[in-house]
């Protein structure tokens, strides 16, 4: 029996996972979380349950149906708090084949007494999802402001208000269910800022509108975002960024901007708005350490390659969902469960999958228009002064970073993170890695070393005490007459 094991459990892993099964395989589910669904379908948890959650969530029945069947399924088993920190390629000395070993941390993020386990599995589907991008501004390390994702999660998992007068500003589709989520939590959103202008977002999601019929239920999903914006009254402004924010113990204030295609604030268009709180979203950075870690190639747009089967250039190592591209939800299912059922032994020519890659193809296509509509303009770095925080982490200004940069005349990522500090706090670089990347090759004229920020060997913390700790190895079928016996 082919043993899957797979990384996330959020849509892409659960609808892997599923496919797997159903394939025949055995099967780990590891997640970092205490709860099933991952950003996306973030959810109250269980002691605090609500009759009407699935009013906060597209496709929420789904999930529960989803985790449901993986949870009463003896052949898969799912583990929370599974914090994996590496992977090792190749499996090591005497290992059987495969693609590696995957080291995991099982407990409480920051508990003392963490079991360490060893899994080798005959496949592996990453599933890690992203992270939100914030571009730095003035005043963006303020107490209240806060990231688009981080909002929406305090709403949906914690009925968490996070201001009373909320501006939302950045880029792309996400600023609406933000505001969405935000509004029935009861804050009072003042506006929405969608940095694209009407010419970019014309040139993104006009062309052969025929292909938009075929992910008709994005139609819907927006509709059912510009009636609660109306219901609201919220106002909708394209071509409009958020420039600073002020304040002295948290934000009181923003300046919103007009910006041009290039996104350089345009003179005169400067108006300051009184708030609490700003929720800022410039798209996704993919979550690619493991990928990195197992050997994955990664190609120009810095995400997994996989071929029609979501195999990545690894053997055994198959990628989905916001890793291989930023693609939403719909596309994340339908990447989960190709990429299950091959790694369990199918084809992607087989019928069972056969409405999964029709799905790929039409969500991928829809994908594109979102990067063609709302892309990160080259000239975002205008806004930023010397005095600017771009390491929230180790306090790094920008005047700091480029006056290192021109005196050292490094071109290598490397011995900038170090001399600079950038990139070196505690989230190692997964807030303002990639944009110190983009400031350093202005700078720089271009950063020779091929170093990358996503590049963590150690992709999460460890204990030099739970390092030393012995390894409880896992192989699939012993885990899997654990949980038919009940245990864990």
């Amino acid at each position: 029996m082919t043993e899957v094991l797979i990384i996330g459990a959020g849509p892409a892993g659960l609808a892997a996972a599923r496919a797997a099964r159903r394939r025949g395989a055995s099967v780990v589910v590891l997640d970092s979380s205490d709860q099933l669904g991952g950003q996306y379908w973030r959810h109250l948890p269980a002691e605090r349950p609500s009759a009407r959650e699935h009013t906060l969530h597209h496709h929420f029945r789904r999930f529960q149906a989803l985790s449901r069947e993986l949870e009463q399924d003896a052949g898969c088993r799912v583990l929370r708090n599974a914090q994996v920190w590496a992977i090792e390629q190749g499996g090591g000395p005497g290992a059987s084949a495969g693609p590696g070993a995957v080291h995991v941390l099982l407990g409480e993020p920051d508990g003392t007494h963490r079991e360490r386990l060893v899994f080798r599995p005959d496949r592996i589907v990453l599933a890690t999802g992203a992270h939100d991008r914030t571009l730095p501004f003035p005043g963006w390390d303020l107490p209240g402001v806060v990231t688009g994702g981080a909002a929406q999660a305090l709403a949906k998992g914690e009925r968490i208000v996070v201001g009373d007068r909320v501006v939302v500003a950045g880029a792309g589709p996400f600023l609406l269910p933000v505001a969405a989520a935000l509004a029935k939590t009861g804050s009072g959103v003042v506006g929405v800022f969608e940095a694209s202008g009407t010419p970019t977002l014309a040139r993104g999601w006009l062309p052969q509108p025929w292909q938009l019929v075929s992910a008709g239920g994005k139609a819907f999903e927006l509709a059912g975002y510009v009636a609660g914006q109306l219901r609201h009254r919220i106002p909708y402004s394209t071509g409009r960024a958020v420039i600073a924010a002020h304040g002295t113990d948290r934000v009181e204030a923003v300046t919103i901007a007009g910006i041009d295609a290039d996104w350089v604030p345009i003179p005169g268009t400067k108006r300051r708005i009184a708030a609490d709180a700003v929720c800022v979203s410039h798209g996704f950075t993919p979550r690619l350490e493991l990928a990195i870690a197992a050997g994955c190639a990664l190609g120009p747009e810095r995400f997994v390659t996989v071929d029609d089967g979501q195999q990545t250039t690894v053997a055994g190592v198959h990628a989905a969902g916001e890793i291989t591209g930023i693609g939403g939800v719909d596309l994340a299912l339908a990447e989960g469960e190709i990429a299950g059922h091959v790694a369990a032994g199918g084809t992607v020519a087989d019928p069972a999958v056969a409405g999964a890659v029709r799905r790929r193809r039409v969500f991928a296509r829809f994908a594109r228009r979102i990067e063609a509509a709302h892309g990160i303009g080259s000239g975002w770095p205008a806004v930023l002064e010397a005095d600017t925080i771009v390491c929230r982490c180790e306090e790094v200004t920008y005047g700091r970073l480029c006056s290192i940069a021109d005196s050292t005349a490094s071109r290598s990522l490397r011995a900038l993170k170090l001399s600079t500090r950038a990139g070196l706090g505690i989230c190692q670089g997964r807030i303002c890695g990639r944009s110190i990347e983009e400031l350093l090759q202005a700078r720089t004229g271009g950063l020779g070393d091929g170093s990358s920020t996503d590049r963590r060997p150690i992709a999460a913390p460890i204990r030099l005490g739970e390092l030393a700790a012995g390894i409880t190895a896992h192989p699939a079928t012993d885990h899997l007459t654990d949980t038919a016996k009940g245990t864990q």
